[in-house]
């Protein structure tokens, strides 16, 4: 167990290349197996997220090698096993293997997945999709037993833009017999990257980023090379750090337009905002103004950076208003946060801040992913020392945050519970 210690007071400053997409890259990571061959994969974030899902495609009869930053898959040797352990129940993207492990051998039995407790995130949506495509699927003893003799193409109509859903149906969809639509899709960039990497492989998608994706099934895919894009999520975590400091940091490699409901936030709240073509720089102004949030489906506000922006509200003048549409459970920030002095409240679902002049640091606890980056940003931001528990759930999504902090002059250190220092373990890659 191992802890951040964060000193408060510093402001950021300096340039960052932001790190692969965690979500992207757990979502080509499900797709890989769909291609016999050696794949690889450039640009793999080494969180904690994309090593546990390596070591399930390894349970499944894949070989995988890690090479700095790429990710080296043989899929050639697949086998319909049953994978019901700790590892599968940990993440969310386990269950997207589903789909692909069916289309390519037939019959796969995978437990029940976890992640972030966060709210409901119910499998409806994939499991009807699927069945809809031919597959026999029963829950027993906490596992998915799933089986077909060939996907067929169908009409899939998602009652709601899910992401996690549209990538899943869109990867089994590509070897079904016939033509997929699916629609009322998500239009994350997340779901335009799985397309684009499932075409390069041969397959054919149309429609990926707009609500209608048309998928033709083909008869096999080869693997090929793919770079997974940067992580607009870091990305936006390191713009908002830019903001809580009163720093001045550029973010480069990513798509500017991919952080537009961020960036007209960021601005909203006074703070100056450059766009190039690959790059945004972020500069503060001091104490920023109030906002108005409502996390929606992308293009709208994305709900993984509605805790790291409550994080710089709370000091803002005056009072925002968050609303979370989303995940209904995406608060575990909130007391943490009003335990560093911040004054907020949830009326509905609606998170009201209103803001202090400033944070003190003390021993705080990450209850998620992205509320633990938001405890970070107020811990960079606060006077004196702030202690962040839980380390596990940031590493989940973050590839040396700590680092990259203190590149850009802030002071993060990892230490365990007794206070020694502590390296980053490699172990799990």
């Amino acid at each position: 167990m191992s802890e951040f210690v964060v000193n408060g007071g510093r402001p950021l400053k300096g340039e960052l290349v932001v790190p692969g997409s965690k979500n992207a890259a757990l979502s080509l990571l499900s797709a890989v197996v769909l291609a016999d061959g050696h794949s690889v994969l450039h640009n793999v974030p080494r969180v904690s997220d994309t090593a546990v899902k390596a070591s399930l495609l390894e349970r499944f009869g894949a070989r995988v090698e890690w090479h700095e930053g790429s990710l080296y898959i043989d899929a050639s040797q697949l086998q319909p096993r049953t994978v019901d352990d700790e590892a599968v129940r940990s993440i969310r993207t386990s269950f997207f293997l589903l789909g692909p492990l069916l289309a390519r051998i037939g019959r796969v039995s995978i437990a029940a997945p976890g992640g972030c407790k966060i709210g409901a995130r119910p499998l409806d949506y994939h499991l009807k999709g699927l069945a809809k495509m031919g597959a026999q699927i029963e829950f027993r003893g906490g596992v998915y037993h799933a089986k077909t003799k060939g996907l067929v193409g169908s009409e899939i109509y998602l009652d709601s833009p899910s992401p996690g859903a549209t990538q899943h149906l869109m990867s089994a969809a590509v070897l079904a017999k016939g033509n997929t639509v699916i629609e009322n899709a998500a239009m994350e960039p997340e779901v335009t990257t799985l397309a684009d990497y499932l075409n390069r492989m041969g397959a054919v998608i149309e429609g990926a980023g707009t609500p209608r994706i048309t998928v033709k099934g083909v008869e096999g895919l080869t693997a090929c090379e793919f770079r997974v894009p940067a992580d607009r999520i870091q990305a936006g975590t390191y713009m908002i750090a830019a903001a809580i400091t009163n720093g001045d940091v550029t973010v480069r490699g990513i798509m500017p337009e991919d952080q537009t409901a961020l960036t007209n936030k960021l601005r909203e709240a006074g703070v100056n905002v450059t766009e190039g073509s690959e790059s945004i720089r972020v500069e503060g102004i001091g104490r920023t103004g109030p906002v108005k949030i409502k996390t929606m489906p992308y293009p709208g506000f994305p709900t993984d950076l509605q805790q790291p922006m409550c994080a710089l509200a709370s000091i803002a003048d005056g009072s925002s208003f968050i609303e979370e549409t989303i995940y209904e459970n995406r608060i575990g920030h909130i007391d943490e946060l009003n335990r560093m002095g911040a004054k907020i409240r949830i009326e509905g679902r609606v998170t009201v801040v209103e803001g202090v002049e400033r944070l003190s640091g003390c021993h705080v606890e990450a209850t998620d992913l992205r509320a633990g980056a938001a405890l970070v940003l107020a811990g960079l931001a606060a006077e004196g020392e702030t202690t962040v528990h839980n380390l596990k759930y940031i590493d989940r999504g973050y590839e040396d945050l700590e680092k990259n902090l203190n590149l850009l002059g802030g002071s993060v250190k990892r230490v365990p519970s007794d206070g020694e220092a502590l390296p980053r373990a490699e172990a799990l890659y």
